[in-house]
């Protein structure tokens, strides 16, 4: 009669996968809280908050880089999307599994654990991200062949090479969706004296943003303060001015990737080659990054089916066969 829940724990979104009927959830890790310590709003109502808030209340992400940074607030929240997930007539507490970067260290991991259980769980269990992307995208770990997974979320880029449902290499670098976020804003502030809210990067790189130049841009008008005037102002960019932009962090993601590879062995790489690199999370979203890894490491990459809920998927699978991934997996009864 135990429910499962898998849990997506992202720096910017959490998924919530419950068995037999997919993603339940898909709400922003954002909590709003009162100068009194009160939770005011999680998720979506809490990011519409974001950057409009007056002085008596704070809408922040709990989570930095994929680890806990606000430890009460997160398990609030996570308690929060466990009861919206299993509904308000379920009186059963679930067995939880959830996600955690390539690089966490075992203090980190036992912090999710912890909060976990503290939300509602009757038994916590973490796996890493690298592992359960693989997973949600279909991939066979448990074969003696090498898989590169390259997992771009908001705030980490993990990368590991996976044999016989082991990690065999990996890389965790705290530079993702944010960080180009963030260098849009800088971008704007430098080149147009224009200050622009992060909601509004994110829109920018979702709809015009590149890695790689387009012959036919994309424009899109920007309402921001003008920083000279304090009043505000509308301003036009292009697609080839945000390739440049996010630049720098293009090539810390990249290099992420080609260092995972010079600790991979030779057959293993030679397997990759064949397979080619496979991109999850919502960041590979962004256009022609598989493009620009293909041209800095030469070897093809392509995006996973439904990039953005692998890991949520994953989450859900390793529930329904933990006996299977009990190897990768860290417990908490």
């Amino acid at each position: 009669m135990t429910p499962k829940i898998g849990i997506d724990l992202g720096t910017t979104s959490v998924l919530v996968f419950v068995p037999g009927e997919g993603v339940v959830l898909n709400e922003p890790s954002v909590v709003a809280v009162s100068d009194d310590n009160k939770v005011l709003a999680v998720g979506a109502a809490a990011k519409e908050m974001l950057g409009r808030t007056p002085d008596s209340i704070r809408a922040y992400r709990p989570l930095k880089d994929g680890v806990i940074a606000d430890y009460r607030v997160t398990e609030i929240m996570l308690s929060h999307f466990i009861r919206r997930a299993l509904g308000k007539w379920n009186f059963f507490r679930p067995d939880v599994l959830v996600s955690v970067p390539a690089g966490v260290t075992s203090t980190e991991k036992r912090a999710v654990i912890e909060a976990a259980v503290k939300a509602g769980a009757k038994n916590a269990y973490v796996v890493k991200e690298p592992i359960l992307s693989a997973i949600g995208a279909g991939v066979p770990i448990y074969e003696p062949k090498g898989h590169m997974i390259v997992d771009c979320g908001g705030g980490t880029i993990d990368v590991a090479v996976i044999s016989l449902g082991g990690i065999v290499a990996s890389n965790s670098v705290k530079c993702a969706g944010n960080r180009i976020d963030q260098a849009i804003i800088d971008h704007v502030k430098r080149t147009r004296n224009l200050a622009i809210g992060e909601k509004t990067a994110e829109d920018v790189k979702i709809k015009i943003g590149s890695a790689l130049p387009l012959q036919e841009e994309l424009v899109m008008e920007v309402k921001g303060i003008d920083i000279l005037t304090g009043l505000p102002r509308v301003t036009e960019l292009k697609t080839n001015e945000i390739v440049q932009a996010i630049g720098k962090e293009l090539r810390e993601m990249t290099k992420a990737i080609k260092d995972v590879f010079q600790e991979t062995p030779p057959q293993l790489a030679s397997d990759i080659m064949d397979g080619g690199i496979i991109m999850t999370g919502g960041t590979s979203q962004l256009r022609n990054l598989p493009e620009l890894i293909r041209r800095r490491t030469g070897v093809t990459a392509s995006l996973a089916d439904q990039a953005l809920f692998c890991v949520a998927k994953g989450t859900g699978i390793a529930l329904e066969h933990l006996d299977t991934y009990k190897k990768t997996i860290m417990a908490k009864r």
